[in-house]
């Protein structure tokens, strides 16, 4: 992760000079191309001046100064520097560029054209240099997209050096992006290697709008899901270690009494209390759990059509509540719905005294709702959403009713998987109304 800033940016770099390089050789053989069809050109039309001028400067016989002073009037009239020499080589005569270089000893230069003329003389003729249009500009005027060559430099390195500045530039001007690219990369490496390390509070920063960010996004997400599982794990695991310690308490006690217990009533006692506790921790170890099934599942296994006016008869009748209300169906689990009926009626029964009642409700296309009322004491405003928490139970019920604080908790979660929910409220008249909301769909 560390040098993939580096990868990506040598990447470009490559992408670049490979671009800059192919761009550079294509140019360069459009530039031969060019300066082959300009020196034709220059050739065809210095020919044909030459041609011209054969035919109006005097001929070989004429005096030398009148050969030289025509020379000179068409140099002018046609703006090119001219040079004249007869069939031995000696120079007739020459305008002011060619006697200039002539004075300063140096060679004929290469942008001088000979021609050959009928009479064995030679005439010299200098491609012009110069801004077109100007008096002396080229014979013809190299494209507008070439670049003249610099100071102590061949011709075209001015376009050389735009190339490597433009390379230079657009390095220069990707490395921040990319660094800032693969930077938000290390800081998602980062959070990733903490929270694995047990940060289960650490987040990472939702930075625009682009894949990294929507992976930051769904690592967040996901981290929230997984610290609410494992504190949700760790938070049953401690209760349930405490809450199995009672019930272990007294079945230890309730073993090491027995051996030494009268056969007769006593005994029996005994024998009804160890019954009674296994049947408490083989409800705590079902409940812990389902609960911990619920936790790791975020939806169903299955789905069907479920009857709950039937099934809240049937588990109504083994508490001895009457049942009534709609013929309604939901998508859903019947063991877990069925599950959490019979919490909420035992809760009813347990809290609530003798007079529970239990309807369904049908709600058109909102859903179902399950009522179960009861003329306890009711739960103060204050407690109503804690009570659905695992083990909470209200002050000073937990050692009068018994049970560990698991089951409406056990409600709630069920009544999610389905999409529904479950909340209390008071009942008129006094006591509670649990209240069971599923949808259709």
């Amino acid at each position: 992760m560390r040098s993939l800033y580096l990868r990506i940016w040598l990447t470009v770099v490559a992408a670049l000079a490979l671009f800059a390089l192919v761009s550079g050789l294509l140019l360069q053989r459009h530039l031969d191309e060019q300066r082959q069809r300009v020196g034709a050109a220059l050739q065809e039309r210095a020919g044909a001046w030459a041609e011209l001028l054969q035919r109006s400067l005097p001929g070989s016989d004429a005096p030398r100064a009148e050969q030289a002073a025509a020379m000179q009037e068409w140099a002018q009239r046609l703006r090119v520097q001219l040079a004249l020499d007869d069939e031995n080589g000696r120079r007739i005569g020459a305008s002011e560029g060619f006697q200039r270089r002539e004075a300063e000893g140096l060679p004929m230069p290469r942008r001088a054209l000979p021609f050959r003329l009928d009479d064995g003389r030679t005439l010299w003729m200098m491609r012009p240099q110069g801004p077109r249009g100007a008096p002396g500009a080229p014979l013809l005027a190299p494209p507008w997209w070439t670049l003249p060559g610099l100071p102590g430099m061949p011709e075209g390195s001015g376009l050389v050096l735009l190339l490597v500045l433009l390379f230079a530039a657009v390095a220069a001007g990707a490395w921040p992006v990319v660094r800032r690219l693969t930077r938000r990369l290390e800081a998602l490496e980062q959070g990733v290697e903490a929270f694995g390390a047990g940060a289960l509070d650490r987040r990472v920063a939702e930075e625009g709008r682009d894949e990294v960010a929507s992976l930051a996004a769904s690592f967040n997400r996901a981290a929230v899901r997984i610290e609410a599982l494992l504190r949700s794990h760790q938070s049953l695991l401690a209760n349930a270690s405490h809450e199995l310690r009672s019930p272990l308490a007294r079945l230890k006690m309730a073993v090491a009494l027995l051996d030494d217990a009268p056969a007769g009533t006593a005994r029996q006692a005994l024998q009804r209390e160890i019954h009674a506790d296994i049947g408490e921790l083989d409800a705590l170890v079902e409940e812990v759990l389902l609960a911990s099934r619920l936790s790791a599942a975020q939806t169903l296994d299955r789905r069907e059509p479920v009857d709950l006016l039937p099934l809240l008869a049937e588990e109504a009748a083994r508490t001895g509540v009457a049942a009534a209300g709609s013929a309604v169906q939901v998508p859903g689990d019947e063991r877990l719905l069925r599950r959490a009926l019979r919490n909420l009626l035992e809760n009813a029964r347990r809290y609530g005294g003798a007079e529970v009642e239990a309807h369904v409700l049908d709600r058109g296309a909102d859903g179902a709702r399950i009522e179960i009322e009861d003329r306890g004491p009711g739960v103060p405003e204050a407690f109503r959403e804690r009570i659905f928490e695992p083990f909470f139970r209200l002050p000073g019920h937990a050692e009068r009713e018994g049970g560990v604080g698991l089951g409406l908790s056990l409600v709630r979660q069920i009544a999610e998987r389905h999409g529904g929910r479950v909340h209390v409220e008071p009942r008129d008249g006094g006591g509670s109304r649990f209240v069971l909301s599923l949808p259709r769909a």
